[in-house]
């Protein structure tokens, strides 16, 4: 019985695979395949994510031992995003570890990094 066939008709959530019949080459099959499909749906969910935050976003991010820091969103990578600091540092970080930001000191006029200065 191969590993396809007693999967045939059956409802996905439902199903059940009776692994006691199954020699150890069949289920080193299914091991490879259930870690393929678990990393699949990791990446899914990471590549939606990253997609929440177009390039050009201001984003925070907590790295562990330090203080949050600010940054722009610059390149999307295979699994993380690259964001250049406030102090010029590059960090390549995980989309789930992101935050907007909110633009405080915008003007209102399309140019958020630009503060109004009042004369007196």
């Amino acid at each position: 019985m191969g590993l396809r066939s007693g999967l045939e008709g059956e409802d996905a959530v439902g199903s059940k695979i009776d692994i006691d019949g199954l020699g150890e080459p069949e289920l080193i099959g299914l091991n490879n395949r259930i870690v393929e499909r678990l990393r699949f749906l990791h990446q899914a969910r990471a590549h939606a994510r990253m997609l929440e935050f177009p390039v050009g976003d201001r984003v925070s991010f907590h790295p562990e031992g330090s203080e949050p820091l600010l940054g722009v969103l610059t390149r999307y990578n295979k699994k993380t995003v690259t964001v250049i600091t406030e102090q010029g540092q590059r960090w390549n970080v995980s989309p789930n570890l992101l935050r907007k930001v909110k633009d405080v000191g915008s003007t209102g006029d399309g140019y958020p990094n630009v503060v109004e200065i009042r004369k007196r």
